[in-house]
């Protein structure tokens, strides 16, 4: 399931086992600032960006100004299906994800790489999210942190169900096995089915809160367009993966307690329409990952960070 050397572990120099990887679309300053950043980290990854068919020269300043990177411009936009076109590129063992508007803090990079080295059936590592410029904590660092999963001694910090996309470390074989992120999702929420693909492979995921990654969140951003689909994609991946009982149960609570406006009914339609594909490739978790899901579900729900606003 991985390597198992620290080669690379006591060093302040270069360190190669470690891709980041960006998707972008119309955050022209914001990537350019993200860039710079990880251009002078000591750990000096490689980095691949997918442009998701900017219009605002973003693809045109990254190749001026950061000849180093390896862009790749599908013409269209994949949204998070971008970060699979990116994988693909990559010959490292692990993988960062990185927003166009994070960036990762000296030595993050090089400690995640140390843990999965030293932890082959651990398949990622979530950082604590730091908000600029306030350095205050994200408010899902929280839900992390109290992860109600319980997890083998071994793993570096608390078990996860799930990640954040902007802030973990992967192991770029275990992103593939489980085919990276569904096409059908684009957007939005998308980690959810990956990560609970990789627990029903046995992989472990974990937060580590000696990673940080800053988040100087983008005023090139559309809340509502992203909170109805981020409520499609609660669902879809609830009708995929879990039981009947436990996909009736979450899709009435959801029915009552999201806002009743017209971002929650289009979200509602939006997964409705899509109940042909999704009953196709329906294919839910077993008794002991399905008991996982139904804790977390049960811990979401008075998480501040778990909000369908916007």
């Amino acid at each position: 399931m991985g390597r198992a050397d620290t080669t690379y572990g006591d060093g302040p120099g270069p360190d190669p086992r470690t891709t980041v990887v960006v998707i972008t679309r119309d955050r022209r300053a914001e990537l350019l600032r993200t860039l710079r950043i990880l251009r002078e980290l000591p750990e000096r990854p490689g980095v691949v960006v997918t442009d998701n068919g900017s219009r605002d020269g973003t693809a045109e300043a990254v190749a001026q100004h950061f000849p180093e990177v390896l862009l790749l411009r599908p013409g269209r936009n994949l949204g998070a299906v971008g970060r699979n076109l990116a994988v693909r590129q990559v010959r490292t063992p692990y993988v960062a994800f990185c927003d166009d508007d994070t960036w990762w803090e000296p030595g993050s990079l090089r400690r995640a790489a140390d843990l999965l080295d030293a932890h082959p059936a651990l398949a990622a590592v979530t950082a604590r999210i730091v908000v600029e410029p306030s350095g205050e904590e994200d408010p899902v660092v929280a839900e992390l942190r109290d992860s109600p999963l319980a997890g083998p001694d071994w793993l570096p910090g608390p078990a996860l169900g799930s990640f954040l996309a902007a802030a973990t470390v992967l192991r770029a074989d275990a992103f593939r096995a489980v085919g990276g992120f569904h096409p059908g999702l684009w957007i939005g929420g998308e980690e959810e089915l990956l990560a609970t693909d990789l627990l029903r492979l046995g992989y472990w995921l974990s937060y580590v809160p000696e990673l940080t990654i800053h988040h100087a969140a983008s005023p090139v951003r559309d809340s509502t367009g992203r909170r109805i689909l981020g409520l499609r994609n609660t669902l879809w991946f609830t009708w995929l993966r879990r039981p009947w009982p436990s996909a009736l149960r979450r899709t009435w609570y959801l029915l009552r307690t999201v806002p009743r406006d017209r971002a929650s009914a289009r979200a509602f339609a939006r997964a409705a329409a899509g109940l042909p594909w999704v009953l196709r490739q329906r294919d839910p978790v077993p008794a002991d990952l399905e008991a996982r899901l139904a804790a977390l579900e049960r811990a979401r729900r008075t998480s501040p960070a778990r909000r369908y606003v916007g």
